[in-house]
């Protein structure tokens, strides 16, 4: 599949080709290798400096020889950029990636299990604070698409210093920001482009996993985007999110899922996912299981649906939205990113839309 990219970044050819260990590189010299932006500190904590800043290239799957910085659950080469600052008695290392082998689950996979709160910075992104898979204090936030996790590996930092540095990131090329973001989701995934096995991780905070092979997903062109949607009966826009990538998954078993990637170009690219499956079907349990997140659910009705859903804040989300309609034999579920501007009613809206009944699109020339 030939996608034209606004956002074009440099790629090893082979993964043979990849240094040992990550290159140190400034935040400005390491952009172009990345298929994400690349945010930089310019406001660090009180006797502070950057100690390393080191990044991980982009090359197709396979590991060679004696390496560090791979991941050691998965045959991926994809970009990650990693830096560490340090002062008198603390640390702590900051990681930027695209998290694209599934929905990032509760908006702070990083921050997964533990009790998290959110702070609003001046942009509409939201800053998670919570405590991390080595049980460090850590924090996690969605920024023009990038997650970027901050784990504190020694002393302490308040959560004012944390918030400063968050609030002072600049990107690491003047028009990084607007070509990531005019660029669809499936030209920038590494797991859209490449053979690598999917990884089984939570996506949200009712239960729904792929697992056991490689990446399933048969994504659209660009230019096929809309027939897709027609062809799976989805809208092209809900409530302000407008489509912009669309897959089929299909399991060995023969589950099968549509996905659909909707964002809003005026919160920078906050987004909705949605899964659609045929009753029984695929991989979405219902009636909805929780996962072990901390978060509160309730029933509701949407255009005449019982739609489960459960959020962290009630006011920020991110919500996960589950539901099944008799009346065309689909189940669902919808996952929210977290900014200021998506609140409870903008994700209800956005269901409404989606929920509602939609006449059928007539070939031209017929009635």
């Amino acid at each position: 599949m030939t996608v034209r990219k606004d956002w074009n970044w440099h790629i090893v050819p082979r993964a043979a080709d990849l240094e040992a260990a990550p290159v140190e590189l400034p935040a400005e010299q390491a952009q172009p290798w990345c298929n994400f932006v690349l945010w930089k500190p310019t406001a660090l904590p009180e006797g502070c400096r950057v100690l390393t800043s080191t990044l991980r290239k982009e090359a197709p799957p396979g590991h060679h020889g004696e390496a560090t910085g791979r991941s050691p659950w998965s045959e991926a080469n994809n970009a990650v950029h990693r830096s560490e600052i340090a002062g008198p008695g603390r640390r702590l290392r900051i990681k930027q990636f695209l998290y694209d082998w599934a929905f990032p689950a509760a908006d702070h996979p990083c921050l997964w299990g533990s009790h998290t709160r959110p702070v609003t910075l001046s942009s509409g992104h939201v800053l998670w604070f919570g405590t991390d898979y080595l049980n460090n204090p850590a924090t996690s936030v969605r920024m023009s698409r990038t997650t970027v996790e901050l784990s504190v590996l020694e002393g302490q930092f308040t959560d004012a210093e944390l918030t400063t540095l968050h609030e002072h990131l600049v990107p690491g090329g003047d028009d990084v920001v607007a070509r990531v973001l005019r660029t669809p989701f499936h030209a920038l995934s590494y797991w859209a482009r490449y053979p690598v096995d999917m990884v089984a991780v939570p996506t949200g905070l009712y239960t729904f996993q792929r697992r056991g092979r490689r990446h399933e997903g048969q994504w659209a062109a660009a230019g096929e985007l809309a027939a897709f949607l027609d062809a799976h009966h989805a809208p092209r826009a809900l409530d302000g999110f407008t489509a912009e990538s669309a897959a089929t998954f299909t399991g060995e078993d023969g589950a099968q899922e549509t996905e659909i990637v909707y964002t809003r170009a005026d919160l920078d690219a906050a987004e909705l996912r949605v899964v659609l499956q045929q009753a029984g079907k695929g991989r979405i349990p219902f009636p909805p299981r929780r996962e072990k997140h901390p978060a509160t659910t309730q029933q509701t009705d949407v255009a005449g649906h019982l739609v489960h859903l459960a959020c962290i804040d009630p006011g920020l989300g991110p919500f996960d939205a589950q539901w099944s309609d008799p009346a065309t034999g689909t189940e669902g579920k919808l996952v929210s990113s977290t900014h200021a501007g998506v609140d409870r009613e903008t994700v209800l809206s956005a269901l409404g839309a989606l929920l509602a009944p939609r006449p059928p699109r007539h070939p031209k020339g017929t009635l």
